[in-house]
């Protein structure tokens, strides 16, 4: 039996998830620059959560394409997805801009889920939805358009975006738990599939 090459921690997918990392602080530094309400420091915060936000759109991409998916991967990518959207919520919050419930109820789902996936992953692996990965990308837009220093004429457009994040949040992660149920109760009811644990790699997904 040939055992399959290592695939090496240095590669392009592990660096775009190293940057958005390194990118978080560098970004709620210019987001709070200048009191946090000078417009040339909002677009640069916008520019670099943009940067952050892309490397998010790739770095799994290719860690599948490549065949580059590592267990350093697996666990970093989800971290530093939450790292940026959770500081980019909180900031908003602090500086007065985003009520704090919003902020409250999707790092509460963000973070449940993530644990969630973990805590059933010897039951197997819940893969991401297609509205897991819609909640991603509407709250990404949301998130950048509250970034930006937009007029009271355009502010409605980023009340709307934030309103479809939030149910899209509450939408699917009540499908993920149900997901998660189902997939503990089928393992119960046939205990020797669960014998061998999840096959495959959990790979990088949006949740």
């Amino acid at each position: 039996m040939t055992e399959q090459p290592r695939v090496s921690l240095v590669n392009l997918p592990n660096a775009l998830t190293v940057l958005r990392l390194v990118l978080v602080p560098v970004f709620l530094f210019a987001l709070f620059a200048g009191g946090g309400h000078q417009a040339s420091f909002r677009w640069l915060a916008w520019s670099i959560f943009a940067v952050a936000a892309i490397t998010d759109r790739f770095d799994g991409h290719i860690a599948r394409k490549r065949g580059q998916v590592t267990d350093f991967g697996k666990i970093a990518d989800p971290m530093a997805d939450k790292a940026l959207t959770g500081s980019a919520l909180v900031g908003l919050s602090m500086l007065d801009n985003l009520s704090w419930w919003v902020t409250i109820v999707i790092l509460v789902r963000e973070i449940g889920i993530t644990l969630l996936r973990f805590a059933v992953i010897r039951y197997g692996v819940i893969s991401a939805s297609p509205g897991g990965k819609a909640k991603t990308l509407v709250q990404i837009v949301a998130i950048g358009l509250y970034i930006l220093p937009l007029g009271p004429s355009l502010h409605w457009i980023a009340v709307g975006f934030m309103i479809a994040a939030v149910a899209l949040t509450l939408v699917t992660g009540i499908d993920y738990l149900l997901r998660a149920a189902a997939m503990v109760a089928r393992s119960k009811d046939t205990p020797s599939s669960t014998s061998g644990g999840p096959t495959g790699p959990a790979g990088r997904n949006a949740f």
